[in-house]
């Protein structure tokens, strides 16, 4: 997989933005910039839920480790429940570029919507398959949120959060109408917002 495809060639440096967490009920939805170094290539990049824990967390360390630049960004359940969570994950995309320690000359976005960015970008359907740049920030984005799932899991295991992650499931959902949504849910969401009014 490259990126060289999709790539103006007057552009130096170029960030892949993914997100992880639309879904979940529960917890920050994070998202991550990406710039890869072409002098250090990974081989093995992939779309974060096409690959095993394993191997996902191996790639985690080696973008770490070889990445011109990277960086995390989120929004948390009180800005989903305020501002929605299609503008929330926007906002998060933008903190993910303004945290790299380079700036980007273009940006590839994962999905089909774009936010507004510093620099020229562009939506890329299914891009965490196609571009090796949102490849490798799916898979930081993804390994740091399920992360967070197993800190909250840890310290509420009734919820078994290291399962689920938060998503939506049949055993989640009978799990939070018996101990009821933590401060860290998302009041907006349908299941907990129907819970919180009975």
């Amino acid at each position: 997989m490259q990126s060289s495809e999709f790539v103006y060639v007057s552009a130096r440096y170029i960030a892949g933005v993914d997100e992880v967490g639309r879904g979940p009920l529960v917890g920050d939805v994070v998202t991550a910039a990406v710039i890869l170094d072409p002098d250090q290539p990974i081989v093995g990049l992939a779309d974060s839920k096409k690959l095993s824990e394993k191997k996902r967390n191996a790639l985690y360390l080696e973008i770490l480790e070889k990445a011109a630049a990277w960086s995390v960004g989120r929004a948390s359940p009180a800005e989903i429940d305020e501002l929605n969570i299609l503008h929330a994950t926007m906002l998060a995309m933008q903190r993910a570029v303004a945290g790299l320690s380079i700036a980007p000359d273009y940006v590839y976005i994962d999905g089909n919507r774009c936010p507004q960015m510093p620099c020229p970008a562009e939506p890329v359907v299914k891009g965490d398959s196609k571009v090796a740049e949102i490849s490798a920030a799916s898979i930081i984005a993804k390994v740091t949120r399920d992360r967070e799932m197993q800190v909250l899991h840890d310290a509420h295991p009734e919820y078994g959060f290291d399962k689920h992650k938060g998503y939506p499931t049949p055993a989640h959902l009978a799990l939070l109408k018996i101990h009821g949504p933590l401060p860290e849910y998302r009041r907006s969401f349908r299941p907990v917002r129907e819970l919180l009014d009975t």
